[in-house]
């Protein structure tokens, strides 16, 4: 990856008293935004001597898949501390839950250093489980899965979706007819613990407070799209083939959910012998992009977060300035 370069002198933004673990509202910033818009240049310098960084990236959290996770080189981890990345090895089963779980502790520690957590990445499954709550549904015997499966095949899905409809109309208005994976985790919950997921929903515990403070990078589809080929072409020479045939070689294979991930999975692809090189880089940029949309579509459901692009960065800061004013 090309190096890039930051100013070594780091902000100190201004509050209006020091920091008090028993004050009511908790401060947290959270910079979100598709994949290569420029969270990683934008989070440094917003961190600057007050923050310290929690990455809420589903692929940094494991050791060793650096090119293709794009995570923060030395150079960046020396200027502002990270947390969340390498936390595990590409083996580990790592949810949703389990990063709520760490970047609770995470956070305790950082505010008990007088600072504040600065949330950046792209993955809106981990902000919003985070910040809004996970639902706490317990493990569902395999075979309630399996009769379904056998159930769909008899009855077909419009019959199951009426049946949830019947056991679960809250969450069923929000589902679509067709929706086969919703439909049949709706009944698997229904059936296998007697409640409505849509309860367990209701249940949910989030860290989000008036002092969460919501920042969101875009741009113009055009350009994005170039920055994303520029990246991944950026990746190859860097030597992301190199890095996992390492990973091959270390007994992590293509089987798993890391190695899955948009840029290993296809990479694999191609050392089996399924594609050529050139073919593999151009379906990486592709998936790239399509996963830049999806992101997009998904932090737009969330009203709170204030959108600025890169070029906007004193109105970006001007925001945060007085929000850390406003609640300190």
């Amino acid at each position: 990856m090309k190096k890039r370069s930051y100013s070594k002198k780091r902000v100190r933004w201004k509050t209006n008293k020091t920091w008090s673990r028993g004050k009511q509202t908790i401060i947290a910033l959270v910079l979100v935004g598709p994949t290569a818009v420029g969270k990683t240049e934008i989070s440094l310098d917003l961190a600057g001597e007050n923050c310290e960084i929690v990455s809420a990236d589903s692929v940094q959290v494991y050791r060793y898949l650096d090119i293709g996770s794009c995570k923060p080189g030395t150079h960046e981890r020396g200027l502002v501390s990270h947390h969340m990345i390498d936390v595990v090895n590409p083996d580990f089963p790592f949810t949703a839950g389990e990063y709520c779980r760490r970047a609770a502790v995470t956070c305790d520690e950082i505010e008990a250093r007088g600072k504040y957590p600065l949330f950046v990445g792209g993955t809106g499954l981990y902000i919003d489980s985070f910040f809004q709550g996970l639902a706490d549904i317990p493990e569902i015997e395999e075979s309630v899965r399996e009769n379904l499966m056998d159930e769909l095949q008899e009855r077909g899905l419009l019959s199951l979706f009426r049946e949830l409809m019947a056991a679960d109309r809250e969450f069923a208005s929000r589902v679509h007819e067709n929706d086969r994976q919703r439909i049949l985790r709706g009944l698997e919950v229904f059936r296998g613990t007697g409640r409505p997921i849509s309860s367990f929903y209701s249940d949910k515990k989030g860290h989000e407070t008036d002092g969460t403070l919501y920042l969101g990078l875009f741009e113009d589809r055009e350009i994005l799209k170039k920055r994303i080929d520029e990246r991944v072409d950026s990746m190859i020479e860097s030597g992301l083939v190199e890095e996992v045939e390492g990973l091959r070689k270390m007994g992590y294979g293509p089987g798993l959910k890391s190695m899955r991930s948009i840029g290993y999975r296809e990479i694999n692809s191609y050392l089996d012998g399924v594609c050529t090189l050139d073919n593999c880089i151009e379906t990486i940029k592709r998936e790239t992009k399509k996963y830049a949309k999806r992101q997009m579509t998904w932090f737009r459901k969330n009203s709170r977060i204030h959108w600025f692009r890169r070029e906007e960065r004193e109105s970006l800061f001007c925001l945060v300035q007085s929000h850390l004013l406003k609640y300190t």
